[in-house]
């Protein structure tokens, strides 16, 4: 996949790609245009030397407005979906594909909106700076923009959720984001399969560190 550099984060990067230095460059990201209405970067947070990496599709209202990743009513699906699995917080280090909070305005209110592909792929090198530097045994992809950015764009969630497949060093598992867990009719049956699959990537970390 090749993205032009003039629409891309690429030459954003520092030299030194840290955590540290990473979350620093991309507080001035314009590597595409949803840093015009976003009220901040939201970059990843976590070990340096986390066993699992959680990549979700982009901040919400809640991270727009506070600065961190999941910190709104999906991340407490997912803290409570990580306590049950048996992964430990101080394991996990956790990201968004796009670190701007793409959304459209409804009067006083701010409606999620999907990145475009383009916004994916413009992001794309955060992320994978960001598994550089942690280089986790698991990567947890949750929903299908996480899914776009990281496996592909033939690959689908829906079909393929809860089954480790190989990326590089590490092994990533897919499964919903827990923000449709919320949106679910049933949601005790969106969160059990939920659940299921963050089992499935808690046993796939082989346990040596």
């Amino acid at each position: 996949m090749t993205t032009n550099d003039n629409n891309s984060a690429v030459r954003f990067l520092p030299e030194c790609e840290d955590l540290g230095s990473l979350r620093t460059a991309a507080a001035s990201c314009e590597g595409c245009g949803l840093y015009r209405d976003a009220t901040q970067t939201v970059f990843g947070e976590g070990p340096d030397s986390a066993r699992y990496l959680f990549v979700g599709e982009q901040p919400g209202d809640q991270e727009d407005r506070q600065g961190h990743p999941f910190v709104g009513p999906a991340g407490r699906v997912l803290d409570r979906g990580l306590e049950e699995a048996g992964i430990g917080r101080d394991e996990v280090y956790v990201t968004n594909a796009v670190k701007h909070f793409s959304f459209t305005s409804r009067g006083k209110r701010r409606i999620h909106q999907k990145p475009t592909a383009a916004e994916i792929d413009a992001c794309r090198p955060w992320l994978s700076a960001e598994l550089a530097a942690v280089r986790p045994e698991v990567v947890v992809v949750l929903g299908a923009t996480a899914a776009r950015s990281l496996l592909g764009p033939s690959f689908r969630v829906t079909r393929q959720r809860g089954e480790p497949v190989p990326m590089g060093d590490a092994l990533a598992v897919a499964t919903i984001h827990p923000s449709s867990v919320l949106r679910a009719p049933d949601r005790d049956a969106a969160y059990a399969g939920f659940l299921s699959d963050l089992r499935v990537a808690a046993g796939a970390a082989p346990h040596t560190r």
